[in-house]
C-alpha cells in the first residue's frame, strides 16, 4: 500500500525537484506545535514509514495525541536512521549474522537476504588496554598489544564489513564509537534515497544517548534488538512520558560540565526518570557548547532516562560547521529543520512545547563535585570528599560504605616501587584515568586539564610513579588540539601520556597494577581508589583492586592524582610545595573559564577535523594489512576460540514450539538490588581459576592469552562460562562476595556456570530472583544469551533496566515482575524453594501470571512483554528466530 501521508511531500528546493520532504507543517493540525521536539522526531518517522503494515496511521495518531495518551502504555513503532554499534557488542552481532545466513540457508532461503538495510556503522573502540604507561611509546605499544590479542576478531569484522551490504566499520585507533559519531558520522538531517529525514540512531551501547547532544535522537538498545533494525524491523516502543528539564542562569567560573551533568545526574535520579525522555530547554541551553549537552546526554543511562534530548539550534548549526562538515550540507540541514519546525531557539518562550512535568536546575548552584564510591548518581561536592569518604570507611557495606573496622582507618602500608619506598593508605589513588567519552570529547575540559598540568609542573608538582596514570582521547582530534595548544608535554611530565584511542579505564581495560601496589593493597585490605573522567563507577568495573572509584572532570582526575589521596580537603590542605617552600593549593593552579575559552578559540579549528576524518577509514596500517575471506558465507574455524557459531539456532524449525508452562524450577542465584550487566556479563578480566579459563586452558592458551570476556564475545562457549563470574557478585546464597552459588540437589558450593551444568544434566529449568533495578548499567546482549544458555527461563525481579529487560525478551527468557508492593522478602521467598511459572496459552501483554511453590505458597508476578510484537517474539523463541524464519518463508 503507498503511504497516506503523500500528499504532504514536496521538495525542499523547487530547484531540485528530486530531493523531497514530508512537510509536516503541511498536516495542519494544531496539535504538532505544542509537541516536545523528540517526539516530533518520532512522529516524522512514523508519518515516511506508514505502510499500514509495519506503520499505520492509527500510530501516526497516537504519536499526534501525545498529550492525551502519553500515560496510557500505547505501544507505537520507531524506525530508526541508523545503527551504530562497538566491537564489543558489534563482533556478537556480526556472529549472529553469520550464523543466521547459515540458518536461513538450512532452511531453503536466501542467505544474503541477511544484509543491514539501514546503515550501520561499527567503530573498534573496546579492545584496547592500558597495558603500558607514562612512557612515550605506550600508544603504540598497547595498539600492536591489541592487534596481537585480537587479530581473529579484527580480521573476522573485515570480513563482515565485506560479506554485508551497507556495513561500514571504522578500524581501532580512530577514536570512541560516542565521540566518532558526533564529531564525524551524525547527519543530523539524512539525505537518503531522496529525501530529507531527521537522523535518528539506536546503539548497541547505553551511552548512544551522547549524540541526543547534537539533536539527533539516539539511545541504546541490546544487540538483539539492534539486530532486528538492521533487518528492517522498527522498534516497538511504548510512547514515552517526556520531562521537560529547563536549564537557567549561568555556571560559576571554576565550574565544569562534568559537574552539571553529575549534579543533573543526581537531581534526575531522585526526580525519577526511567523509561521516559528527558529534553533541556530554557535560556540555560544557550549557555551551553554542544561538547558541554553532548557530556550531560552522554549520563543519560545513569540518570536512568531512555533519551536526553537538546532539540537542534544555531550553536548546533555552528557545531557542524566546527567540525568540517560540508557547508552546504550544514545550510540545508538548517532549511529543511526551519520547514519543518524543529530548529530551537532556547530564549524563545513561546517555542516551549508541552511537557509531561517541568522540572528546574539553577546552573549557578552547581558546585565542582565527583560521584561515587560505588555509584554514578552518588554526588560528592570536592569540598566534602575527605569527609564523606571517611564515612563511607566505617559505613555498613553498601553503596556509601565499607565495614572497616574503625581501628583501621589509619591502616598504612609500606611499599617499594623502583627501588623508592611509598605508604597506601585508605583512600590512596592508585589509578588516576582521563578517559571516556563522556568528557574527552568537551575541549573545555580538556584544554581545562592541560592548563592544569601545565601550572603544576610550572609550580614543581608531581605525580608518584606508583599511580597508574593515563590519557585515552576519544578521537585523534584531541590529541591534534592539546600538541598544538603546546600542553600535551605538561600532561606527560605528570604521567599522563596517549596510551591509546579508546574507552579503556572506563570499561576496565584499566590494565594491570604494579605488582607491589597490588600486595599492598591486599596486605592491608586496602580501600584503594581510582579516580577516572569516565561515566561508571560500579564496584569491580574499573579493576578489582580499587575498591571505590570516582567519577570527576579531567582537571580533577589530576589534582587528585597529585594529591595521591582522596583524603584530602583541597581548601583547606595543599597539593605540595614548590622550589622555595611555597604551599601550593589547588586555587593555585586551576585554570579559569577565560583561560580555557581563549585557548579553545585558537586551536580548535575545521580543520583538525578535516585532517583527522578524511583518512579514519584508512589510517591504520596494521587494519589495512588484515587479510579475511570474501565468502559470502562465514567458514567457521573450530580451533578459534575468539569466533565460534552459536547454538541459538540449532534444531530451529520454521514451525512455531507452543510455550509451556516451566515446571519445578531451581533458583540459580538470588539477587538484592542493582545488579548490574557487569555483574551478569563482566566484560573485564578472566579470572585464572575461573570456569572460563579451564575452558581456555583445556584449549592450549596460557593466561596472558586469556584477554578479556569483552573481548571474547564472539564465543559462547567462553561467554557462558562468563556469565555471573564477577568477583563482587553478592548472592543471598553465599556468605561472601564471589562468583559461587549452591547446587541444592547436592548442597554443593560451586562456580555459578558449574552448578548450571549439573541442574542441565538432570533436566532441571532455572530462574533467577532479584531486587530492583535488575540489569542497570551497559547495554550487554550477552547478559541475556549468557542466562539463556546456563538454562535459565525466567527473573523474577522487583523491576529491570530498560535496555536488559528488552534483551531478555529477545532470547525468549520470561522477565517477570513482583506486584507492586511486593518482593522476595513480604513472600517469604528464600530462593530455596522450587518455582512452577504457569504459562497460560492465551498471553496478553503485561498479563498477571500464576506462581506456584513446592512448599504450597501460591502467588502473582506480572509478566513484562510490553507489547504485542514482544509477545510474538516470545512465541517464536526470540527475535531472531523469529527474523529467520521471517526470511526463510
Amino acid at each position: 500500500m503507498s503511504n497516506p501521508f503523500v500528499r504532504i511531500v514536496e521538495p525542499l528546493d523547487p530547484k531540485q525537484p528530486l530531493k523531497k520532504f514530508f512537510n509536516l507543517s503541511k498536516l495542519e493540525d494544531a496539535r504538532y506545535a505544542h509537541l516536545p521536539f523528540s517526539v516530533r522526531v518520532l512522529l516524522e518517522a512514523a508519518i515516511r514509514n506508514c505502510d499500514e503494515f509495519l506503520v499505520k496511521k492509527a500510530d501516526v495518531e497516537n504519536i499526534l495525541n501525545w498529550k492525551v495518551v502519553q500515560h496510557k502504555n500505547i505501544e507505537v513503532p520507531f524506525k530508526p536512521a541508523r545503527v551504530i554499534l562497538q566491537d564489543f557488542t558489534g563482533v556478537p552481532a556480526v556472529v549472529d549474522f553469520a550464523a543466521m545466513r547459515d540458518a536461513v540457508k538450512k532452511l531453503g532461503g536466501d542467505p544474503e537476504k541477511i544484509n543491514p538495510v539501514c546503515p550501520a556503522d561499527l567503530v573498534i573502540d573496546h579492545s584496547i588496554q592500558v597495558d603500558f604507561n607514562r612512557r612515550s611509546d605506550s600508544l603504540q605499544k598497547n595498539q600492536d598489544l591489541e592487534f596481537e590479542r585480537n587479530k581473529e576478531r579484527f580480521e573476522f569484522l573485515k570480513w563482515g564489513s565485506q560479506a554485508f551490504k551497507n556495513m561500514r566499520i571504522i578500524p581501532p585507533g580512530s577514536g570512541i564509537i560516542h565521540q566518532v559519531n558526533l564529531e564525524y558520522l551524525a547527519r543530523v538531517v539524512m539525505d537518503q534515497d531522496g529525501y530529507y529525514y531527521p537522523d535518528s540512531v539506536v546503539g548497541t551501547d547505553s551511552h548512544t544517548t551522547m549524540i541526543d547532544g547534537l539533536g539527533v535522537l539516539g539511545w541504546g538498545v541490546g544487540g538483539i534488538e539492534a539486530e532486528a533494525v538492521m533487518l528492517g524491523q522498527p522498534i516497538s516502543m511504548v510512547l514515552p512520558e517526556v520531562v521537560g528539564y529547563k536549564l537557567l542562569g549561568n555556571p560559576q567560573p571554576l565550574v565544569t560540565s562534568t559537574d552539571i551533568v553529575l549534579t543533573i545526574t543526581k537531581h534526575l535520579r531522585q526526580v525519577g526518570v526511567v523509561g521516559k525522555f528527558v529534553e533541556f530547554f530554557g535560556p540555560g541551553v544557550a549557555q551551553l557548547s554542544i561538547a558541554d549537552r553532548a557530556t550531560i546526554a552522554n549520563m543519560c543511562p545513569e540518570y536512568g532516562a531512555t533519551a536526553a534530548f537538546f532539540p537542534v539550534d544555531d550553536i548546533s548549526i555552528g557545531y557542524l560547521i566546527q567540525t568540517g562538515r560540508d557547508k552546504e550540507k550544514v545550510m540545508c540541514t538548517k532549511k529543511y529543520l526551519e520547514a519543518v519546525g524543529m530548529l530551537r531557539d532556547f530564549k524563545n518562550s513561546s517555542q516551549d512545547p508541552d511537557f509531561t512535568q517541568v522540572v528546574e536546575l539553577d546552573l549557578s548552584t552547581v558546585v565542582p563535585c565527583c560521584s561515587g564510591p560505588k555509584r554514578p548518581q552518588d554526588k560528592v561536592a570536592v569540598s566534602d570528599m575527605k569527609k564523606d569518604f571517611e564515612t563511607c570507611l566505617g559505613a555498613k557495606q553498601g553503596f556509601k560504605g565499607f565495614q572497616i573496622a574503625p581501628d583501621q582507618h589509619n591502616s598504612i602500608v609500606k611499599f617499594n616501587f623502583e627501588g623508592c619506598d611509598f605508604e597506601l593508605a585508605h583512600g590512596s589513588v592508585v589509578i588516576a584515568a582521563i578517559t571516556s567519552c563522556t568528557n574527552t570529547s568537551n575541549p573545555s575540559v580538556m584544554l581545562g586539564a592541560g592548563l592544569l598540568a601545565k601550572k603544576a609542573v610550572e609550580a614543581g608538582l608531581t605525580v608518584k610513579p606508583y599511580i597508574k596514570t593515563s590519557l585515552s582521547p576519544g578521537s585523534g582530534v584531541v590529541t591534534y588540539y592539546l600538541r598544538e595548544s603546546g600542553v600535551m608535554s605538561y600532561l606527560s611530565q605528570l604521567g599522563f601520556d596517549v596510551v591509546g584511542y579508546g574507552c579503556m579505564t572506563c570499561i576496565g581495560n584499566s590494565g594491570p597494577l604494579p605488582e607491589p601496589v597490588v600486595r599492598a593493597i591486599t596486605q592491608g585490605d586496602l580501600v584503594a581508589v581510582g579516580v577516572l573522567s569516565g561515566n561508571r563507577n560500579f564496584e569491580g568495573r574499573v579493576h578489582p583492586n580499587t575498591r571505590a572509584n570516582y567519577l570527576a572532570s579531567p582537571p580533577l582526575v589530576i589534582a587528585y592524582a597529585i594529591a595521591g589521596t582522596v583524603r584530602i580537603d583541597f581548601e583547606k590542605e595543599c597539593l605540595g610545595t614548590n622550589a622555595s617552600g611555597k604551599k601550593i593549593f589547588l586555587k593555585d593552579i586551576w585554570p579559569t573559564r577565560n583561560e580555557i575559552q581563549a585557548v579553545e578559540r585558537q586551536f580548535v579549528i575545521p580543520g583538525m577535523f578535516k585532517e583527522v576524518y578524511q583518512k579514519i577509514e584508512t589510517v591504520n596500517e596494521s587494519w589495512n594489512a588484515l587479510e579475511a575471506p570474501s565468502d559470502k558465507l562465514y567458514t567457521w574455524n573450530p580451533k578459534s576460540t575468539y569466533i565460534k557459531s552459536p547454538p541459538f539456532f540449532d534444531g530451529l524449525t520454521l514451525a512455531l514450539q507452543i510455550p509451556k508452562t516451566i515446571e519445578d524450577a531451581y533458583v540459580l542465584l538470588h539477587f538484592g538490588d542493582s545488579v548490574t550487566t557487569d555483574h551478569i556479563s563482566p566484560a573485564g578480566n578472566i579470572a585464572r581459576n575461573s570456569p572460563a579459563a579451564r575452558y581456555l586452558t583445556s584449549r592450549g592458551l596460557t593466561p596472558r592469552e586469556f584477554n578479556s570476556y569483552g573481548s571474547r564475545r564472539g564465543n559462547d562457549a567462553v561467554m557462558a562460562r562468563g556469565t555471573f563470574a564477577n568477583i563482587r557478585l553478592v548472592n543471598k546464597f553465599i556468605d561472601k562476595q564471589g562468583p559461587q552459588t549452591v547446587h541444592f540437589p547436592s548442597g554443593e558450593t560451586l562456580d555459578v556456570f558449574d552448578a548450571a551444568q549439573r541442574y542441565k544434566q538432570a533436566g532441571h529449568p532455572l530462574i533467577v530472583l532479584a531486587g530492583k533495578e535488575y540489569g542497570a548499567g551497559s547495554s550487554r546482549d550477552w547478559a541475556a544469551k549468557g542466562p539463556f544458555l546456563l538454562g535459565v527461563k525466567a527473573v523474577l525481579a522487583e523491576s529491570y533496566e530498560r535496555i536488559h529487560r528488552s534483551n531478555l525478551v529477545g532470547m525468549g527468557v520470561i522477565p517477570l515482575q513482583y506486584l507492586p508492593g511486593e518482593d522476595a522478602g513480604t513472600l517469604g521467598l528464600t530462593g530455596r524453594e522450587r518455582y512452577t511459572i504457569v504459562i497460560p496459552e492465551n498471553l496478553k501483554p503485561q498479563m498477571n501470571v500464576q506462581i506456584k511453590l513446592d512448599t504450597g505458597k501460591t502467588f502473582h508476578a506480572i509478566m513484562r512483554f510490553d507489547t504485542d510484537v514482544e509477545l510474538t517474539y516470545f512465541h517464536n523463541g526470540g527475535i531472531l528466530n523469529y527474523m529467520i524464519r521471517k526470511m526463510a518463508s
